[in-house]
């Protein structure tokens, strides 16, 4: 059993939450704002992943990225970020006994980043070298394409990399306003997961975190418009297509028990190799090698994704039957014996994720931000448990007739 404690750090508002795991000698220290892409203004589309690689540059401590680097190896720990539409994120894990080097470490750089100017010029090309190498790779274009095929204008229809021309418009000024408008103790936390035996006092630990500047409650984020999806073709001279499809579930996103019967539902749909898509397409057709389906939940609205990675002249057959099944689901439901098998597979699923300190402390912190509940791991899994068949039967029905569509490869949109 997972034992969770929480503090606030008086100075600036950091809440620093505990999750103590069982059998395990690894902690992971992560900490994360409500500062990703969908925070971002037009202009500023990038900036928010941009700010995530110049952090790594150095803070007071460890004034460059050289020392930072190497102290992560010195402590044997692996130190890495991420940037979402919801989120950006630092983390650093190690074995238990390095803990207060750790939390020293990402405290120093994440909470007082240097933001050298020269730096920021140096790093501009290596993240346009990165946007590049994206629109290289046809899959990743999918699903840029399908981002704007179901949310259009919107910051959630945006790239997380951002355009080149906004990346090379960035000056340091902006980047450290943006870091002020968002990175507020009071949208964030730091995540303290795995094996605790060898925290710091807890003196010490507001010593640390308190690195982070006290800011002011920032701008709520745009609200997500009605559902008006679009059918885009990035039309590419290949023999392998990647397509994407997303429909928006009729779910109360902020109900926890329906994302949970939302997850069993995308599993039986194409989250396994017992689901229905990969049975259908894959193996009585031999359509595709690669599909799949996915739920997500942002704070304000759910998705589920389909997507399948193809020979191009297989691809509208491909599509027509994909969607002919997610009718078959919604309109006669899905078998008991699939639920059960799609609910067990789930929860296992995350019981094995949940070995991993890194992956608890990434699910603490998408519950707390994103949905201010409960980070414990153990009701997680206890959640997928409790999914019942008629709740599962609810969400088939809820998936309307109504989806947004990308593909890249040799089509036109008037073939879907």
């Amino acid at each position: 059993m997972a034992v969770i404690s929480s503090s606030v750090v008086p100075s600036n508002q950091l809440p620093v939450h505990r999750i103590g795991l069982p059998g395990t000698r690894a902690l992971t220290v992560l900490v994360a704002f409500d500062a990703g892409a969908r925070n971002e203004r037009p202009e500023e589309n990038g900036m928010a992943h941009f700010l995530e690689h110049l952090v790594f540059k150095g803070g007071e401590a460890f004034p460059t990225y050289k020392d930072v680097n190497e102290t992560a190896e010195r402590l044997g720990g692996v130190l890495n970020a991420y940037t979402s539409h919801d989120l950006v994120a630092f983390h650093i894990t190690v074995r238990a006994e390095s803990a207060p080097q750790a939390i020293d470490l990402l405290s120093d750089f994440v909470g007082r980043p240097r933001l050298d100017a020269e730096e920021l010029d140096r790093e501009r090309g290596v993240v346009i070298q990165e946007i590049n190498r994206a629109y290289d790779q046809p899959s990743v274009v999918a699903e840029y394409l399908i981002d704007r095929a179901a949310f259009g204008d919107h910051p959630l229809g945006r790239t997380v990399l951002g355009p080149e021309e906004n990346l090379r418009s960035f000056t340091r000024e902006g980047i450290v306003a943006f870091r002020g408008r968002r990175w507020t103790g009071a949208r964030g936390g730091a995540f303290l997961v795995g094996n605790l035996e060898h925290l710091p006092p807890e003196e010490e630990l507001v010593e640390r975190f308190a690195r982070f500047p006290a800011l002011p409650e920032p701008e709520p984020y745009a609200p997500v418009p009605d559902f008006a999806p679009e059918k885009l073709v990035e039309t590419r001279d290949t023999n392998q297509s990647h397509l994407r499809m997303i429909y928006r579930p009729e779910i109360a996103v902020a109900n926890a028990r329906e994302r949970a019967a939302l997850s069993i539902y995308a599993t039986l749909l194409g989250g396994s190799m017992g689901s229905r898509l990969f049975e259908e397409i894959r193996e009585k057709r031999g359509l595709a090698y690669s599909v799949y389906a996915a739920d997500h939940a942002f704070a304000d609205v759910p998705i589920l994704q389909l997507g399948s990675g193809l020979e191009s002249a297989k691809t509208v057959e491909a599509y027509t039957r994909m969607r002919e099944i997610v009718d078959e689901l919604r309109d006669e439901g899905p078998t008991e014996e699939e639920v059960e098998r799609a609910r067990a597979y789930g929860a296992g699923r995350r019981v094995l994720a949940f070995e991993n300190t890194n992956a608890v402390a990434r699910y603490a912190a998408n519950q707390a931000i994103v949905f201010n509940e409960d980070i414990d791991p153990d009701a997680a899994i206890a959640a997928l448990d409790a999914v019942t068949f008629d709740e599962v039967r609810e969400v088939a029905a809820g998936v309307a007739d109504n989806l947004a569509v990308a593909v890249v490869g040799p089509h036109t949109a008037d073939e879907f």
